[in-house]
Formats: structure tokens, C-alpha cells, sequence
């Protein structure tokens, strides 16, 4: 039974109507709404409803009944209305200051846009513009024509097509070219990349008959010749993504596959993953097919995202030949998974970046990547110096040796070489001091290794640097 400490307590408990005249609440209202802030004060309320029953049998159980006065339960009222604001706004989508050095970091939205991109977006697609709409003709026309000719012009391929992202280029292939049919794949191919896509079930969405050939790490052309049948339909190589099987392996070239594949009368679709326009070797990430030599070794259909590598909005890039395309855009599943204007836009001006050559300045991600350990280690040291004087006491900063990742499923092995800032305080631990740096505006997301917090100005914009300074400087003396 409630005591008569909790029935006082629940007659004290502030009315939904009298938490909403508050000051407090009367402040939030123009940033949240009537609606919304009503659902909160009642959230609120039954909360605390709930707490201090929980408290009738024994006080310890809840802090809201230790008093039970109306006052003091109302300022706790009102203190977890700000407290829900705070939460909700935090959980919106928001700018954040990414020093992990992982360039596609897909938990913080993979590749940053270029400033190329970002104006096409407000400035070409945001309002009206010519979507479907051919000035020239004064008619209907083809949804993102020069993103789709710019992009069959870097990968040598005859003809592309945009979707809204990789998983989605997957399906669409596979069911059009190979539904109510069979797919041959290796068994080392069928592989889970982030946020549970699995080989086998974009399969089975598709409709297409999985057929696995090999073993893990052995495949043989023998083995895809010898599962082809009169209802196969396609062969797929899949790009393993952040998945490496090292050491005993072999398997087929692309080429060898699509010289095979055309003799028995198949299409040959590589799945290529994060994919490339350009080679990224020579700035230590390997493994990661360029999409023009895939085109150039026999493959009839390549598909690779857009917020990779190649450094642009999220999207799925469907290159090779044009009758295939064709069919995919003719499709009705096309219509459900193409893309929007202001992703088309953005993809439009990020894929002009390489067609003028000049994509390893203007676009951020492949920016990043090209930075050299010595160019981030004197921007380092500079940010350093600048705060030196400034610094609380408490503080200490240094540089030390490290890595980054390309991140995104790039180049699982490859590591570029990196210099980081280490902060160490005389009084918080690094979970704290990463708190503190998160709870920042804007947050900067940080990593720690070996119990050091460090931040890698590789992912940094230099124009970023200012606020990244401000949330050092945020820490407590």
C-alpha cells in the first residue's frame, strides 16, 4: 500500500498544465512547439508518477520522493524538460568535427561533400530546376544526364545510371538481369558488409537462385564452368569490402571470368564495393578495384558507391554496357531506388571535380587520403603553438607517431601513416576528457588508444581548426 510520504508526494506532483506555465517551459516552447512540448511535460509527469510510487515502499528507490514538496518537484520537472529538449536536439542530424582520421567514416556520414557539391546543391537543386526536363527540347527528359555521361566518361563504360546507393544497384541488377534464373558466386564472396547487407539476401530479395562455387579461399574458373547450366544467368564477383582472406587463395581474373561468361552465352556483373575512379595505390590503400580496368576487362555491368571513394553523396553507380543499362532504367524497380535531385546534383558537381583533373583538391575525401604524415605533423605542431599560452594548466598536448583508415570498407589492411595530437589532463581520465570534447559545439568525435585521447588532424578541415581549438580550450583547468 502507499505510504503516506508517497500520497503526499503524488499530491504535490506538478499538473501537466502547470509544468507548461513555467518560465522554463514558456522558453522552450518557440524552439520545440505547443505539440511538442506538451508530450514531453506529460512524459515528464507520468515519469515522475511513476518513480515516486516505485518510492512508496522504500525511499531509497527514488530521489524524486525524498522530499515531496511541490517546489522540489517542480524544479525536477522542469530541470528534465530541458534535460528531453537537450536529448531530442543532440539526436537531430548535426555537424560534428571528425578527428578519428577514419576519412569515410560511415557512423559520421562517410565522405564529406566538396564545396562544389554543397553549392549545387543549394544553388541548382534546392528549388525548382530541370530535373526531368530537357531546356534544349522543351520536353521531357532523362533524370541526370551529365552525371550519367560524366561518369561513363571516366570508367570507359558505354552507358550508367544512378540509384540511391550501392545495395540498391546490387538488387537491381540481379533482378533484372538474372530473376527467376541462377547467379553463380564464390563462396569467399558471400560476405556481410556493415548494417547486415548480405550477399545471400540481396539474392534472395532479387529472386535470382544462388549457385556457390569454390571454397572459401580457393575458387577456380573450372568451378564457375562447371555450375554453369541452361538456367544460369549471370556470373557476379563480388568485392569483399572490409573482408581480406589472406595467405592459401586464388581466383579467377576478371577477365578470365567475362571470357568465360560470354562463352556460355552470360552477363558478367562485378559488384565493386567502395570502387575507385583513380588509383589510390600510390597513397597506400590497395586492394580497391579501379572501375575503368573492371569496364576494360570484359565486365558487362560494374556497381560502386558514391560516398566512398569516389568522394561523393550517398548513391549507387551502375556503369557498362548500354543495352543493359537500358534495361535496368526501363525497370519498374527503378523507379523506387533512383535518386533525388539534390543527391544527382551533388554526384553531378563531385564527378566534374575528376573530369577536370583536379578532384585531389577540390574533393575532401580524396584530399585527405593524399595528405602526407609531414603535412599533418606541421599542422600539428602549428594548432599546438597557437594554443601553448592559452592552455589551461591542467592540459598537456604532444604529438606522437600514428596511423589513419580510409575507412568505409576501403582498404581493411592499408594504413596511412599519420601524425596525432595526444591530450592528457592532470585530473580527468580520457573517457572524460572524450566526453568533454563530444559535448562541444560543434562535438568533435575523438578516438583513444592506450589510454590517450588523440585527434588526427587528417579528417579535420583547416577551416575546422578554430572550433577544434575552442573545445581544447573547453577543457577544465
Amino acid at each position: 500500500m502507499p505510504t503516506i510520504q508517497t500520497n503526499s508526494s503524488l499530491r504535490a506532483l506538478p499538473s501537466v498544465d502547470s509544468l507548461l506555465r513555467t518560465e522554463t517551459a514558456q522558453s522552450l516552447r518557440p524552439q520545440i512547439g505547443a505539440g511538442r512540448l506538451s508530450f514531453l511535460a506529460r512524459r515528464i509527469t507520468d515519469e515522475l508518477r511513476r518513480e515516486i510510487l516505485a518510492g512508496g515502499s522504500d525511499p531509497k528507490k527514488s530521489e524524486s520522493a525524498d522530499s515531496g514538496s511541490r517546489a522540489s518537484l517542480m524544479r525536477e520537472a522542469e530541470k528534465r524538460l530541458v534535460a528531453a529538449h537537450l536529448a531530442e536536439t543532440a539526436s537531430g542530424l548535426r555537424h560534428v568535427i571528425n578527428a578519428t582520421g577514419v576519412v569515410l567514416h560511415t557512423n559520421l556520414g562517410r565522405a564529406p561533400l566538396s564545396d562544389a557539391a554543397r553549392r549545387a546543391i543549394v544553388g541548382q537543386a534546392a528549388g525548382y530546376c530541370n530535373l526531368e526536363y530537357d531546356i534544349v527540347s522543351g520536353e521531357r527528359g532523362r533524370r541526370g544526364p551529365r552525371a550519367e555521361d560524366l561518369l561513363a566518361d571516366l570508367t570507359g563504360a558505354e552507358a550508367a545510371l544512378v540509384v540511391n546507393n550501392c545495395a540498391a544497384a546490387a538488387l537491381l541488377v540481379l533482378n533484372t538481369l538474372a530473376r527467376d534464373g541462377q547467379t553463380i558466386v564464390s563462396r569467399g564472396e558471400l560476405v556481410e558488409i556493415g548494417g547486415d547487407f548480405r550477399v545471400p539476401d540481396v539474392m534472395a530479395q532479387s529472386g535470382t537462385q544462388m549457385i556457390e562455387v569454390g571454397t572459401t579461399n580457393q575458387t577456380r574458373l573450372s568451378d564457375y564452368r562447371k555450375a554453369i547450366s541452361e538456367t544460369a544467368r549471370l556470373i557476379m564477383r563480388v568485392h569483399p569490402s572490409n573482408y581480406r582472406i589472406v595467405g592459401f587463395t586464388k581466383t579467377p581474373t576478371l577477365k578470365d571470368l567475362a571470357a568465360l561468361a560470354h562463352d556460355a552465352g552470360l552477363a558478367l556483373y562485378e559488384d565493386a564495393g567502395s570502387g575507385a575512379l583513380l588509383d589510390f595505390s600510390e597513397y597506400g590503400i590497395d586492394g580497391e578495384p579501379v572501375i575503368r580496368r573492371s569496364i576494360e576487362a570484359g565486365a558487362d555491368v560494374v556497381s560502386f558507391s558514391g560516398d566512398k571513394l569516389v568522394g561523393g553523396p550517398q548513391t549507387g553507380l551502375l556503369v557498362g554496357r548500354s543495352d543493359i543499362i537500358e534495361r535496368m532504367r526501363r525497370h519498374p524497380l527503378y523507379r523506387a531506388l533512383r535518386a533525388d535531385k539534390l543527391r544527382i546534383a551533388a554526384l553531378e558537381a563531385t564527378l566534374d571535380a575528376y573530369a577536370r583533373g583536379v578532384s585531389g583538391d577540390d574533393v575532401p575525401a580524396h584530399r585527405f587520403i593524399a595528405l602526407s604524415a609531414q603535412e599533418i605533423k606541421e599542422r600539428a605542431e602549428n594548432l599546438i603553438n597557437r594554443l601553448r599560452n592559452t592552455l589551461p594548466d591542467a592540459v598537456e598536448l604532444d604529438t606522437v607517431a600514428g596511423e589513419s583508415a580510409a575507412g568505409g570498407g576501403s582498404g581493411p589492411t592499408s594504413r596511412l601513416p599519420t601524425m596525432l595530437i595526444s591530450i592528457a589532463h592532470k585530473t580527468l581520465s580520457p573517457n572524460q576528457i572524450e566526453v568533454t570534447l563530444r559535448c562541444a559545439e560543434p562535438p568533435v568525435i575523438s578516438r583513444i588508444v592506450d589510454d590517450r585521447v588523440l585527434l588526427d588532424l587528417r579528417t579535420v578541415a583547416e577551416s575546422e581548426e578554430s572550433d577544434l581549438e575552442r573545445a581544447v580550450l573547453s577543457l577544465p583547468a
